[in-house]
């Protein structure tokens, strides 16, 4: 049986068991990226759906999970723990539970900075030598209101190509490796890339973008958790494919590093350009944030989308997303963009 075929046939068992667990009467709603960014998706999104499915990247390398990575050649936990965590209740199970796996040892000896949820995944992926089955049985353990799959089955390097990243040579473009070094990389970021060129998406993932009434993409770091999503082949054709709506939920603010300086629209013209074929329904931008309109709605129309003000900000004028106010974005657009499902 032919690597391609083998992909296919788990494909179509994923997207069976996903199917069995259908909750009638929801939404079933998918969300990529990593981080922040994706963490406050999820945690706004938990509170409109039950059917909820994140898909995280995987070419983180810095941190507790970077050593990881290295160490023991495994995916980098640090965004799925980070999703995980996002899903857990609010009842003193979910609570803790969240603490706990968030929990960083301090110490002057190897554990230093290790995250508690990042040795549990790994643990278990050694244990049960499978990805998907670990992440799942840490999520029913934490009561995870969702499940976390990695998009991809390998760690991934990411480049980007980065022009003026020496100020002394403004015009010159370099490649700079690694997604710690690419997040706060000066200069600017012209494209980005990963490594293998080609990577085996995890077939779970793919069927649950198939499978979805709605994607949601972003917020988060646009180069580095963003964008990835789009560089492995079978996940961008499922994005391309798939029947659902496609919302894009814009950052509150450009990122010191990576998108310095960007506008609103920029973020959606860069995102165009890794994935030309790719079409969106909606881009969700904080009114606050979008000091031209006209230019945002016109890169949001080249993908085919309508542009959503709404009031998603932390009212504490920090520039992070607010739970309750997002979920309240997400449920209005769900609800007025396209078909009124069964859960109304």
């Amino acid at each position: 049986m032919t690597g391609r075929n083998l992909r296919m046939r788990r494909l179509s068992r994923a997207g069976a068991a996903l199917s069995g667990r259908r909750r009638g009467g929801q939404p079933k709603v998918v969300a990529l990226g990593g981080g922040m960014g994706l963490s406050a998706s999820l945690a706004a999104l938990r509170r409109i759906t039950g059917d909820l499915t994140a898909v995280v990247t995987v070419a983180d390398d810095g941190g507790s999970s970077g050593r990881l990575r290295e160490e023991l050649g495994v995916l980098p936990p640090g965004d799925l723990r980070k999703a995980l965590a996002a899903l857990c209740g609010d009842d003193d199970w979910g609570r803790t539970w969240s603490r706990v796996i968030q929990h960083r040892f301090e110490s002057k000896g190897d554990l230093h900075e290790h995250a508690v949820g990042n040795l549990l995944i790994v643990a278990l992926w050694e244990q049960l030598g499978d990805h998907v089955q670990a992440l799942d049985l840490v999520g029913k353990l934490l009561g995870a209101h969702g499940r976390v799959l990695p998009m991809s089955a390998v760690p991934l390097e990411l480049q980007a190509l980065v022009k003026g990243h020496d100020p002394e040579l403004p015009d010159a473009i370099v490649t700079v490796r690694g997604q710690a070094t690419v997040a706060l990389t000066p200069g600017e970021v012209q494209s980005v890339h990963v490594v293998p060129p080609d990577p085996p998406a995890v077939p779970e993932a793919v069927a649950a973008v198939l499978d979805a009434d709605w994607v949601v993409l972003g917020p988060g770091s646009w180069f580095s958790s963003v964008i990835p999503h789009l560089l492995v082949p079978e996940l961008l054709d499922a994005l391309v494919t798939t029947k659902a709506r496609k919302v894009l939920s814009l950052n509150l603010a450009p990122q010191p590093g990576e998108t310095e300086g960007f506008s609103p629209q920029r973020h959606v013209e860069v995102l165009g350009r890794h994935a030309p074929k790719l079409a969106l329904d909606v881009v969700l931008a904080d009114a606050a944030a979008v000091p031209d309109r006209a230019a945002l709605d016109d890169a949001a129309q080249r993908l085919g989308a309508a542009v959503e003000l709404a009031p998603v900000a932390s009212p504490d004028g920090l520039p992070v997303h607010d739970q309750e106010l997002l979920a309240a974005a997400y449920d209005r657009i769900f609800r007025m963009h396209g078909r009124i499902g069964p859960w109304r």
